[in-house]
């Protein structure tokens, strides 16, 4: 076989192989949609805010990537080409789809927006600012469905890997790139069942010291704030159960003589539901407030309905920030 009988390589112009992408400047879209729109240099380079020449020379490269002459003079005008009049249509659907990726997206009108949104909170928080959220999105928009999640163990970062789309409360996030807005903080309350005997009278460091505690961490810690705080005072607290949840530490509080710990305005509605009594902690206890942030990942910057899901979360948990805390034993803070 002589070597002009050799079959052509697929990627060559003789076997008709498509040519990659990467060789090709897609912005000659662009300028073939003006010409073939205008059938004129002079058109095009006015639609497209380029000098003339420059506008020729782009002409000059599509003809040599097509292989076509894509626009011919005929007297005082420029006719185009049957192959262009083939491609016209497409090259500006084209250019109208490319136009439509790289142009920002707005908010779709919320009655129609169908979207399931996954947040990770403690079941404390929940409680807090769920009605509120939830009576929101439901007017607003009543397809939209909510998930709530536990907040993620520290080898998990459902942020970063999209399985969550917000975190809210203490951020466990380790991730760098999250973002983050701290919204308020809360302040820490000691809890006891009612008719507990701290609700007699004033309640001693002494006394927070002596008691027996539960502590909420998913985790497993009997280690908290509290302990630090104590320790700087010269006093040690007993923990005597750890469990996974605030609910679950609401029920055993409830059921016992056993102390617990709780945000202020956050656990308003919890503790009220298991008929808890709240006393505040010695003012000279250095027990440092509970921030509550809001945190996303970059990904969801743009996004409208993800925007539109953080303003809404934002204001229920301003509002729940910004309410009034539990009273004590008697309605009042002690």
């Amino acid at each position: 076989m002589h070597s002009s009988d050799a079959p052509a390589s697929p990627s060559s112009p003789a076997a008709g192989g498509a040519r990659p992408l990467s060789g090709i400047d897609l912005n000659l879209l662009v300028a073939l949609d003006a010409l073939l729109t205008e059938r004129s240099v002079s058109g095009a380079a006015r639609r497209l805010h380029l000098t003339e020449p420059a506008t020729s020379r782009a002409l000059g490269r599509i003809r040599r990537t097509t292989g076509d002459q894509i626009l011919v003079r005929s007297g005082h005008t420029m006719v185009a080409t049957p192959r262009a009049l083939e491609i016209q249509a497409e090259v500006a659907d084209l250019v109208r789809r490319a136009h439509g990726v790289f142009a920002p997206v707005g908010m779709p009108d919320p009655a129609d927006l169908d979207r399931t949104f996954t947040i990770l909170s403690s079941d404390m928080l929940i409680a807090a600012i769920g009605p509120d959220l939830l009576g929101r999105l439901a007017t607003a928009a009543p397809a939209v469905r909510v998930r709530f999640l536990p907040e993620p163990t520290p080898v998990a970062d459902p942020l970063r890997d999209g399985t969550a789309d917000l975190e809210i409360g203490e951020i466990d996030s380790t991730a760098p790139e999250i973002r983050a807005e701290t919204l308020g903080t809360d302040d820490a309350v000691l809890i006891v069942r009612a008719g507990h005997p701290f609700t007699a009278g004033p309640v001693s460091l002494d006394q927070v010291a002596a008691a027996r505690h539960v502590v909420a961490s998913r985790r497993g810690r009997f280690r908290g704030p509290l302990d630090d705080a104590l320790a700087a005072r010269g006093l040690r607290r007993t923990v005597a159960v750890a469990v996974p949840s605030h609910t679950v530490a609401l029920t055993v509080i409830a059921q016992s003589d056993l102390v617990g710990i709780a945000p202020r305005r956050l656990g308003r509605p919890a503790l009220a539901a298991a008929g808890l009594a709240v006393l505040d902690l010695d003012l000279d206890l250095a027990l440092p407030p509970l921030p509550i942030s809001l945190a996303w990942h970059p990904r969801n910057d743009a996004d409208a309905p993800h925007r539109w899901l953080r303003a809404h979360v934002r204001d229920a948990l301003t509002a729940a920030l910004t309410g009034p805390g539990p009273g004590g034993p008697s309605g009042t803070d002690r």
